[in-house]
């Protein structure tokens, strides 16, 4: 994927420095009882109604209309390059959260078990979304991606022709750091 996009690939532990973000006793709570429906479903779609998107709207809520969220969005980018699909979410600075628009910030993609089975659609969709930037006037210096079974979480970040793959995986166990790489991105944007 990255090498039909012109993208050169670097590994690098990219938020070793996020700090912690502060969670809530009882969003806490809230999201055992969703990892253990997920875990018990089984399924993508419960993965990403049950923890994902409880996380995002929890970031959102915490950081206030900072951010933009849409969710199971059809996005033609450039379906002349195969940049056209489904996103299961995307964050934007945009104007409104009844019209998506640039700039994107971030991708976030949701699978059932495999973090590797995602890296591709979600880098396929950082791409488009810093095409969209470019072409929109409203270019960012990185789109951040994220592919996420619910349990694990996978970070990405395309800077340029440079697409850099956070190495460590976070587990939904260690919430304040996945939430404060979270905060950190979009503060970032």
């Amino acid at each position: 994927m990255q090498h039909d996009l012109g993208l050169s690939l670097h590994d690098a532990d990219l938020f070793a420095a996020a700090p912690p973000f502060p969670i809530r006793e009882e969003f806490a709570a809230f999201l055992r009882d969703g990892v253990a429906l997920a875990v018990a479903n089984s399924t993508e779609k419960a993965k990403s109604e049950f923890i994902i998107a409880p996380v995002l709207l929890e970031l959102r809520r915490a950081l206030g209309p900072r951010f933009f969220l849409f969710s199971g969005i059809e996005w033609e980018a450039d379906s002349s390059r195969g940049l056209n699909g489904s996103c299961d979410f995307i964050l934007t600075k945009g104007e409104s959260q009844y019209v998506l628009s640039a700039p994107f910030v971030t991708i976030v993609e949701a699978k059932n078990d495999l973090i590797r089975t995602g890296l591709g659609p979600c880098i396929a969709a950082m791409y488009a979304a810093r095409l969209c930037n470019q072409n929109s006037g409203r270019p960012i210096a990185r789109v951040y991606g994220a592919v996420s079974t619910g349990s694990a979480w996978k970070f990405l970040q395309l800077e340029g022709a440079l697409l850099t793959i956070d190495v460590p995986e976070y587990y939904i166990d260690n919430l304040p750091k996945i939430m404060g790489i979270l905060r950190q991105i979009v503060e970032s944007a």
